[in-house]
């Protein structure tokens, strides 16, 4: 402030104990803010005043001005302080507002990979012997591919070499032991399933559990450990919904009335996870 009578200065650190003692200057919110600035312009009759704080602009700073020669313009995103020019020379400066071209242009980018990003991902699903990775084995593995929130691609492997599929497994899946014994050998499965993945974001239900099951053969046959981005579709759920008994992938697929059960195959569970996983990105939070 300039031209500014001493009583103004004093009513100003006032003003700021009014809110908090001990405030510091710039520490207020919005509404503070433009309280105080009112005040200010409605005491400082003569005097001169200018304001600077800050804001969510590509800047990161905003002004005000009370009294003065200069005024505000924003240039192309950017805020400037400049004296009036003659009417002729404002006529013929153009300026327009918003975030400038390159600041545009980024975040038109950054947004494109992020939608990209978000509509490219691999579903997966394994079928196994029982709930733990250290002693159960793999049975059947199943792979989604999906590009631009579309399936293209599929990967499903029964896997060889289990000589006995527990009585429990073989009734939630219909897999046997027998059936077992047309798949593909454990460590050429593997080799192929995390090929088809590449660094694709993964996305499951309940997740975790797949990937202790991968952790556990990539260690058992020496490949090295799955680092992708991962995706938890129950996790999801349970930030997206509330309104659900439980947060199975057969309750989410009828709540989303996509299916009534669940068939505890691979790739039939992919194809599930997938469109569940699609319907939640498109649900508000409930």
């Amino acid at each position: 402030m300039t031209n500014c009578p001493p009583k103004l200065r004093g009513d100003l650190s006032k003003w700021l104990c009014e809110i908090n003692t001990g405030v510091y200057v710039g520490n207020v919110s919005s509404r503070v803010r433009d309280a105080l600035w009112e005040r200010v312009c409605q005491n400082l009759k003569n005097g001169q005043a200018t304001m600077v704080f800050t804001t969510a602009g590509e800047q990161r700073m905003d002004f005000r001005t009370h009294n003065t020669t200069w005024e505000m313009v924003d240039f192309d995103g950017i805020k400037l302080m400049r004296r009036p020019l003659p009417q002729m020379e404002q006529n013929q400066l153009d300026l327009k507002p918003g975030f400038s071209k390159a600041a545009q242009w980024q975040a038109a980018r950054k947004a494109g990979r992020t939608q990209r990003g978000r509509a490219d991902y691999t579903v997966i699903d394994l079928e196994t012997t029982g709930l733990k990775a250290a002693s159960d084995a793999i049975i059947e593995y199943g792979a989604l591919r999906v590009r631009d929130g579309v399936p293209v691609e599929e990967l499903t492997m029964l896997v060889c070499g289990v000589e006995k599929v527990p009585a429990e497994i073989t009734a939630l899946t219909g897999l046997s032991a027998a059936e077992l014994q047309q798949g593909t050998e454990p460590r050429e499965a593997l080799q192929r399933f995390l090929t088809f993945l590449g660094k694709d974001p993964l996305v499951g239900h309940n997740i975790a559990f797949d990937l202790e099951f991968l952790r556990m053969a990539c260690k058992q046959y020496g490949f090295p450990i799955l680092t992708n981005h991962q995706t938890d579709l129950a996790q999801l759920a349970r930030r997206k919904l509330s309104r659900v008994a439980n947060y199975k992938l057969a309750t989410l697929a009828q709540h989303f009335q996509l299916a009534e059960k669940v068939e505890h195959r691979a790739l039939p569970d992919c194809r599930l996870i997938q469109q569940v996983y699609c319907k939640l990105k498109e649900t508000a939070l409930q």
